[in-house]
């Protein structure tokens, strides 16, 4: 589309925190459709980009989406000034998870990691390392964050807790001794959780949280300020205490997409969505979750607690490779976690399947054809959500 005679077309997901000061900004500029959270999270972004202008897409899909060449470099667009005061004012690592060889391929519209959720009115006080949570959950229904990419996000950030960051050495996904020990802990936890929590997606947990007393504590799960006038978060747990809290960054970027012709208008309505003045009083006001470092640490920002307690968990996020066919590992390696922990295998062959489905990832010259495949089979389910408002 041409700003001339019609908006913009642009897809976020269907969640008041990616949707709502999107829409209220966009002033006819941008039409803002919308696609589930599960869809942002595995749809091919190629199959999106062709279809809209902008995008707002996950970082993990950056390897896949410049290996199709969909997306336009932002610092063809963007002052190398402005991309570096952004950068700097960005929290945590946010504004580099978006760039890849040497571009800059979206900016961090939103900032979110993994982070805990509690009811303090059923459990006191939040555990603070991975004993305390075990021994929470010997008293007090907690879960873990089991449901389609979350298992091994959940089993990633364990990992980084206890002092080991996956895919450090770009071959091996993660050494036996930690992998073990992680499955390990998770299987402690995850025998005493509520049942039915191991099908619900990070919304669906802090729903139950919220609207049941079926679930006190999350010790993992994707923190939604939306939420944060119902739930205590706080940071994610740590190994020892005074660790470092191990956790998987998360949150959303805006791209361009290659079919798009951005006018000057449309530019500077970008650069208005990274200004202070939108993320420490617009976005806030409007259900977002801005990823400016001043709006997680200004106690007048709306919903201040929930960034004062999780700011050093975001600042110390793991960020997750970023190549082309890691969405298709993400998914793989969480089916073999959720398999360990039901004991459907034995630990040590899920870790060597894990370890196995990485290293044959990274090496598979055929992540192209993957990634075409996944278009055809979830291309009807984007569509059928478009136009529906979060």
């Amino acid at each position: 589309m041409t700003h001339a005679d019609t908006p913009y077309a642009g897809l976020t997901w269907d969640h008041p925190r990616g949707y709502d000061a999107l829409a209220a900004s966009a002033g006819g500029l941008v039409h803002w459709d919308v696609q589930p959270l599960e869809g942002f999270e595995s749809h091919p972004v190629d199959d999106l980009c062709a279809r809209y202008d902008l995008v707002v897409l996950d970082h993990p899909h950056l390897g896949e989406a410049v290996d199709a060449g969909c997306l336009r470099p932002l610092d063809d667009l963007f002052a190398p000034a402005e991309l570096a005061r952004w950068s700097a004012d960005s929290i945590g690592p946010t504004m580099r998870s978006y760039a890849m060889d040497g571009r800059q391929w979206a900016l961090p519209l939103d900032a979110a990691t993994q982070v805990a959720a509690t009811r303090t009115d059923l459990v006191d006080e939040a555990p603070r390392t991975w004993d305390e949570v075990r021994r929470l959950a010997r008293r007090a229904p907690v879960a873990l964050s089991l449901a389609g990419p979350h298992a091994f996000l959940t089993f990633a950030s364990v990992a980084v807790a206890m002092g080991e960051e996956p895919a450090a050495d770009p071959d091996v996904l993660i050494g036996e001794e930690t992998g073990l020990a992680v499955l390990d802990l998770m299987a402690a936890v995850d025998a005493l959780a509520p049942p039915a929590t191991r099908t619900l997606n990070p919304i669906g947990l802090l729903e139950l949280m919220t609207g049941t007393d079926r679930l006190a504590h999350c010790p993992l799960v994707y923190g939604y300020v939306t939420y944060a006038d119902r739930l205590t978060f706080t940071d994610a747990p740590t190994a020892v205490a005074g660790g470092r809290p191990g956790s998987t960054l998360g949150g959303t970027g805006l791209a361009l997409s290659t079919r798009s012709t951005p006018s000057s208008e449309l530019l500077d309505h970008i650069r208005w969505l990274m200004s202070p003045t939108a993320q420490r009083d617009f976005l806030p006001r409007h259900n977002g979750q801005p990823s400016a470092r001043a709006a997680w640490t200004d106690p007048a920002t709306v919903a201040a607690d929930f960034y004062r307690r999780t700011a050093a968990t975001c600042e110390q996020a793991w960020v997750r490779p970023r190549h082309a066919g890691y969405i298709d590992f993400q998914s793989a390696a969480s089916a073999a976690v959720r398999a360990a922990l039901a004991g459907e295998t034995d630990h040590r062959e899920a870790l060597a399947r894990m370890r196995t489905l990485y290293r044959t990832n990274r090496m598979n010259p055929t992540n192209r054809t993957n990634r075409t495949n996944r278009t055809s089979r979830t291309s009807r389910t984007s569509r059928s959500s478009k136009g529906r408002h979060a």
